[in-house]
């Protein structure tokens, strides 16, 4: 493992063991072949054990993993012609929201998405994946021109939350999150949104009202932070974990809740393990929710739409 979170440390321990183990050559690797097929056994039912009785915290260490893939990777490994569209047109462009024009099949999209850098430069050009208000204006913009041409909108969610800086604030950073809300709700067009990463407040709603749901498993929807959560309840942030378990935010705690649709799986470990398993089962997932949306009516799609928001909340 190139990064191991902090309950992968036996993991880690047992696969070093290993590898020191195959290295051996000649003789003494033959010396200790039983060995080997032993501690592989073992490897994988230890990766069982852990991965299959995650705690909610666990599962947003996997979430944000820096290994795992970001918007631009499901972008460049699901859709076809992915072209990038930039700015506001009022003020900038933002990199912490990507979006443009793609092909998905002989469909043609426009999708848009929350970007995370991989690095320590990358994460400070995308604002560590902190849409500013020119960001949330870029994807209105996107989602106003797919609905001129009749496109698709699929929308990938991936944010601690909206940067809550003085600058994003004094150029209407509420006012841009609930355009998008609102706009987003009444949009003409089909809209598919899916997290894929973390789903932090505000800043993951404005690209998540739509008419379908989807979550990779180890993702995550919260008001706030499990961090910030415990420092207001509790004013300790060393609690995270305790607020992580009351907050209800994995993918089977909101299915659950009837929030969302659909929960694309992962392999065992995260989405980081095997990328290319988790760009498959994606995009036979959203295969499947576009083929539906676009046998009905739009009016049909809206109305619906508008019944499952409004039944948010109910029990």
């Amino acid at each position: 493992m190139v990064y191991a979170m902090d309950f992968e440390k036996p993991l880690v321990d047992l696969e070093n063991k290993l590898n020191e183990l195959k290295s051996l050559q000649g003789a003494k690797q033959k010396d200790v072949a039983d060995e080997i097929i032993y501690l592989e056994d073992q490897l994988e039912k230890l990766k069982e054990l852990i991965y299959s009785e995650l705690t909610p915290w666990q599962i947003i260490q996997i979430t944000r993993h820096p290994s795992r893939p970001r918007t631009l990777d499901y972008l460049n490994y699901i859709f076809n012609d992915f072209t990038e569209l930039h700015g506001d047109r009022l003020y900038h462009d933002d990199p912490a929201i990507v979006g443009g024009l793609a092909r998905f099949d002989k469909t043609f999209v426009m999708v848009v998405g929350h970007q995370k850098g991989k690095n320590a430069k990358s994460n400070v050009h995308r604002n560590f994946g902190m849409p500013h208000p020119e960001g949330y204006r870029k994807a209105l913009r996107l989602f106003k021109m797919a609905e001129k041409f009749f496109l698709p909108v699929i929308t990938f969610i991936d944010t601690p939350g909206a940067y809550p800086g003085v600058g994003a604030e004094k150029r209407g950073q509420s006012l841009a999150i609930a355009e998008n809300v609102k706009e987003l709700s009444m949009l003409n067009t089909v809209v598919i949104s899916v997290n894929i990463g973390e789903g932090g407040s505000g800043g993951a709603l404005a690209l998540s009202v739509g008419d379908a749901l989807i979550m990779l498993e180890n993702s995550y929807y919260s008001v706030a932070s499990p961090e910030a959560c415990a420092s207001i309840l509790w004013h300790d942030e060393t609690k995270a974990p305790k607020a992580a378990e009351e907050l209800n935010l994995t993918s089977k705690d909101l299915i659950k809740l009837g929030i969302v649709d659909e929960i694309v799986t992962e392999p065992l470990g995260g989405a980081h393990r095997d990328p290319d398993e988790v760009y498959y089962h994606l995009r036979n997932t959203l295969k499947k929710h576009i083929n539906k949306l676009k046998k009905s009516k739009i009016e049909d799609v809206k109305k619906k739409r508008w019944e499952r928001i409004r039944a948010f909340g109910n029990f």
